[in-house]
């Protein structure tokens, strides 16, 4: 038996179903609270906005039973805006030229190895475990960011929907475990640290940079754009050699 404040809630929601700017409205409210909520946590690493919003948008999703490509109709300006977004990376690096000039053999030997390994190591540790060569195909681009990825994902003949995946889920677990990781092995320059955390973790290690220091966030950004670019080069040609 249905009470009137039920039945108005479900008009309501009737009504905002129907709302192109629904999902929109949902993805950046969740955002807004996660960041809220890392906050008032201290910015702690594992209090990641991302996952936080992630989390949330799925268990909303879930309980409406709304299907992704219904959520992705009405929230794709915030993929539009990504575009934008990885643009506006420029600036912080403009800033910091005079320190990228400065360190430019230890981001070309950082890249040259970081970037290789990033790929091969994730195919080899693949195959060790016995995992089919779909999951393969799809863990190689990992460590770039998710838009690229899935073009380098086309071009292998990967699963998106499975590199995509593996993509966010490398680069939250980057965002979480960089500074502790870099606390613990004594790296206190922050170019160095930011270096890391975009080559290995992308667009979401990119911003955890970005919370902890201008210049960590420009390495990062620029560690990501690097990358994307030879792992776009590299992962047909590690999967040619290493897969049967």
């Amino acid at each position: 038996m249905t009470t009137p404040q039920s039945e108005r809630f479900f008009e309501l929601w009737v009504f905002l179903s129907t709302s192109p700017l629904l999902w929109l409205t949902v993805t950046i409210g969740a955002f807004l609270t996660a960041q809220r909520i890392a906050a008032l946590a201290g910015g702690h690493p594992i209090v990641n906005p991302v996952l936080l919003s992630i989390i949330a948008i799925v268990v909303v999703l879930k309980l409406t039973g709304t299907d992704y490509r219904s959520y992705f109709e009405g929230a794709q300006f915030v993929h539009f805006a990504l575009g934008p977004a990885t643009v506006a990376l420029g600036v912080s690096l403009f800033r910091n030229r005079a320190l990228v000039r400065h360190d430019v053999l230890p981001i070309a030997a950082a890249l040259l190895v970081g970037a290789p390994v990033a790929c091969l190591s994730v195919v080899l540790l693949a195959r060790a475990f016995g995992l089919g060569p779909d999951i393969t195909l799809a863990l190689a681009p990992k460590s770039v960011t998710v838009s690229i990825a899935l073009g380098i994902a086309n071009e292998i003949h990967a699963d998106p929907g499975l590199t995509a995946v593996f993509a966010i889920a490398t680069g939250i677990t980057g965002a979480v475990i960089v500074t502790p990781l870099m606390n613990a092995l004594g790296i206190r320059d922050y170019a160095a640290r930011g270096f890391a955390a975009g080559l290995a973790s992308h667009g979401i290690g990119t911003a955890r940079a970005f919370q902890v220091d201008d210049a960590a966030g420009a390495f990062a950004g620029l560690a990501m754009a690097l990358n994307a670019v030879l792992t776009a080069l590299l992962a047909p040609v590690v999967l040619a050699l290493l897969m049967p």
